[in-house]
């Protein structure tokens, strides 16, 4: 494959990012940082389609938004994992996409579990940019620790 150089725009700024070609129907995507990630259809290895990105993007969005609030009630060293279940459907788009956030709160009474995924919920409605952007187009269903919210 032949490299290919992520060409400069007139517009780059704070949180610009850029995709630039690599083959056909595959692109490497680019932070200003230097961060990259492949995209491409499902069939070419080694990289995430549009779809994964988007539902990556709300994952990673929740777990960040909810991670000083879970953190905070237990320790710093707290195992989670966030998933986005879904796929495009009536007219090829996302009309549901699941987050399931996968953290042990078993040491916790069962009024205190609840109370702790309801303000981690709280920190993902005021603090989860990309979900609050997709908003009334995707409907999102989260729980957390089998609680449904």
């Amino acid at each position: 494959m032949t490299e290919h150089a992520h060409a400069v725009g007139k517009r780059i700024g704070p949180g610009s990012v850029s995709v630039t070609r690599t083959g056909r129907r595959t692109y490497e995507g680019l932070n200003e940082r230097g961060s990259t990630v492949l995209i491409g259809p499902v069939e070419a290895p080694g990289h995430f389609t549009p779809g994964e990105l988007l539902k990556l993007a709300l994952a990673g969005c929740a777990g960040m938004s909810a991670d000083s609030v879970a953190a905070r009630r237990l320790g710093d060293d707290v195992a989670i994992t966030v998933w986005a279940h879904g796929t495009s459907k009536d007219g090829n788009r996302y009309r549901e996409i699941d987050e399931e956030i996968v953290v042990d709160l078993s040491a916790l009474e069962l009024a205190d579990r609840e109370q702790l995924a309801a303000i981690m919920a709280r920190a993902i409605a005021k603090a989860c940019t990309v979900a609050r952007s997709v908003e009334g187009s995707i409907d999102l269903r989260t729980t957390i620790d089998g609680i449904e919210i």
